[in-house]
């Protein structure tokens, strides 16, 4: 399958492309659109979103929040927040979801924050938490603890993560 640009291609593995569009087939037939709201895949997940044809008008818009200040100004989180638990928190992964649902016209948005390393003494290269916001309120929290596999394989192994959040979410809301 062509899902990615010639220069990303390489780098994503089948099973991440073809999950990809098994999600936005789900979401279409639903007549849902998507949001994301990331730190460290960068955009990796809104870019293989946006790469699989015939599916644009399902993917709504995507928020790269890599700084602390990006969550803060584009998805809207307590600079309190982020400083009390840590950008990469349970609870800033579920405020950025939320953010990222409140503004965009989605109606499920999934947000991925984490250390995809080399991190700093007390950061834990692997761990990556993910949240979900639905429209009706529904939200749901993930933690993942990769290990240190290196950047590209802990943006990988996220992206894999984030997408089975998507496809769980998708299978409930049937």
């Amino acid at each position: 399958m062509d899902c990615m640009a010639e220069e990303l291609e390489a780098a994503l593995p089948d099973d991440v492309c073809s999950l990809a569009e098994r999600i936005l087939a789900a979401a279409k037939q639903r007549d849902w659109q998507i949001a994301t709201a990331e730190s460290c895949t960068g955009g990796l997940l809104a870019a293989l979103f946006t790469d699989v044809p015939g599916y644009s008008h399902v993917f709504d818009r995507g928020f790269v929040s890599y700084s602390d200040g990006a969550k803060c100004d584009l998805l809207g989180l307590a600079s309190e927040m982020v400083e009390n638990c840590g950008a990469v928190s349970r609870e800033v992964a579920e405020a950025m979801a939320e953010g990222a649902l409140e503004r965009s016209a989605a109606q499920v948005a999934i947000s991925v924050t984490g250390f995809a390393g080399p991190g700093g003494e007390d950061d834990e290269e692997g761990l990556v938490h993910f949240g979900i916001a639905a429209s009706g309120g529904e939200k749901w929290h993930r933690e993942e603890h990769f290990g240190p596999i290196g950047r590209d394989g802990v943006r990988i192994a996220a992206m894999r993560a984030a997408l089975d959040m998507l496809r769980e979410t998708l299978d409930l809301a049937a």
